[in-house]
């Protein structure tokens, strides 16, 4: 009896947190969207400020030496093209998909920045729609078979007496 209740605990545990990921997942891409829009921005003013002065920006990346501040900022520039494609791209991705199949695509997720942003923004809730009601039946299988596995796998076994010749 006791280890059925550490199973059914397990289980709860599991449809709980599992419950929590399309709300989550939907915290993330408000962040993600937000991150974009704030780099592209970003990135169009220096691509303004280098096709003034008739260079790509390829060309005033190449023209910021001299100093160290000169170029710790290139590098710093470069850093945001790189994250500015990163993030566009997980965004065309992930964009219009509901819950499942963020779930499937999560390794488009996976942005530090923003997934501490979204965890520390993030208030869990009760699942009320039948996307967080499937996660936490997902959920409920997976940890109440893994909490079993774990049970089974610690449990002191029996050791059977041999039979008598």
């Amino acid at each position: 009896m006791f280890l059925r209740t550490i199973i059914l605990a397990c289980g709860l545990a599991g449809a709980l947190a599992a419950a929590q990921f399309p709300a989550y997942s939907q915290q993330y891409m408000q962040r993600l969207g937000g991150a974009v829009q704030a780099l592209e921005e970003v990135v169009a003013d220096f691509d303004a400020s280098a096709a003034a002065l008739g260079l790509s920006r390829a060309e005033a990346l190449g023209q910021m030496s001299g100093s160290a501040f000169v170029e710790a900022r290139r590098a710093d520039m470069q850093a945001t093209f790189t994250r500015h494609e990163s993030l566009r791209r997980d965004l065309l991705v992930l964009e219009g998909l509901g819950p499942f199949m963020r779930a499937y695509r999560s390794r488009h997720m996976t942005d530090p920045e923003l997934a501490r942003g979204a965890w520390q923004a993030f208030e869990p809730a009760l699942p009320l729609s039948l996307a967080s009601l499937m996660f936490a039946v997902f959920g409920f299988c997976a940890a109440g078979f893994g909490g079993g596995a774990v049970v089974y796998l610690l449990r002191p076994r029996r050791v059977k007496p041999p039979l008598p010749a």
